[in-house]
């Protein structure tokens, strides 16, 4: 598949620069594979779209990742944490400006240990990280209320970034649907772009995850499940194929994958040539999807990760 299929064209007006003022008045779309219906909701409506599924969330945590600090020489520099290497705080992470960085360099409460490439560091973090969120370039405006970037279920502390699809839930609403957890730390591969020509030369890091045994073994029982993100697919999938409770997955969904465990999808709208677009486009079809995105921005509906959700059962 070509990388360029992966393309659309969106206003800027649309990309949601802060969440919706109540998490469950987001937008919904829905999306019916089987009889092909398309209904426009709100997301506290979501139980009466659902039959029965087993809903599945990730509860990662978001760490305060991103550290703002100063070179020995008084210059600007900045971290971004990126994955927790051992309890000894080794970090793998991005630093700037890389170029003028090198083995050993200082930066505040950060050592740097090994260049790793592309900007790439292993390094040495003192103490917790105390940054700030780490929120995605396309947002330009402050946000007042750090905890608006992490799910009402967010308990185990390791991701770079939010699952998003998650944001919509408040607990009133948990407390109306039948769900299990699984943790997947979220790191580069969810937001780095895809730069080859052909989607399937695109590698992937992987990133790590886990599950209960008991949890497993419910998900895998259910009739129906109703993966919530991208991440969720990627955990579910990876363990429909043989692979264990814990670990790391570099499992890559793109068009053509035949899904073992996930029977509906929710998600939000995503950046063009993206690993995540690709994903929903393996769920729900290729020219489905393009046609769905299509019709989500005639809609005016908010794009990216404080924007509105789609439902594709």
């Amino acid at each position: 598949m070509k990388t360029e299929e992966l393309d659309y064209e969106l206003p800027p007006e649309l990309i949601a620069q802060h969440p919706a003022e109540r998490r469950d008045q987001s937008r919904l779309l829905v999306y019916d594979r089987r009889t092909k219906d398309l209904r426009h909701r709100r997301f506290f409506q979501l139980p009466e779209e659902l039959g029965g599924e087993l809903v599945v969330l990730n509860d990662t945590r978001v760490v305060p990742a991103r550290l703002r600090l100063r070179r020995s020489g008084g210059g600007e520099a900045e971290v971004l944490l990126v994955e927790r290497l051992d309890e000894d705080g080794a970090w793998e992470g991005l630093a700037r400006p890389s170029r003028r960085l090198r083995a050993g360099d200082r930066l505040g409460p950060v050592e740097l240990l090994e260049p790793l490439g592309e900007g790439r560091w292993r390094l040495r973090l003192k103490g917790d990280p105390e940054g700030e969120m780490p929120l995605p370039p396309y947002i330009k405006q402050r946000l007042d209320e750090p905890d608006r970037y992490q799910t009402v279920y967010a308990d185990e502390a390791g991701s770079v970034a939010a699952p998003t699809a998650g944001l919509h839930f408040t607990p009133e609403l948990l407390a109306r649907l039948e769900f299990e957890t699984v943790t997947l730390h979220v790191g580069l591969d969810t937001f780095r772009p895809v730069v080859e020509d052909e989607l399937e030369r695109h590698e992937l890091h992987g990133e790590r995850y886990e599950i209960r045994p008991k949890a497993w073994e419910r998900i895998r029982a259910s009739d129906r499940v109703l993966a919530v993100g991208t991440t969720t697919v990627r955990v579910l999938e990876s363990l429909a194929r043989g692979a264990p409770l814990r670990g790391r997955t570099s499992l890559f969904i793109t068009p053509g994958f035949d899904f073992g465990r996930v029977d509906a999808l929710l998600t939000n709208f995503h950046l063009p040539r993206s690993t995540l677009f690709a994903l929903v486009m393996a769920f729900a079809g290729v020219d489905e999807t393009r046609r769905l995105y299509r019709l989500a921005i005639e809609e005016r509906y908010r794009f990216y990760s404080f924007g509105d959700a789609m439902l594709i059962l």
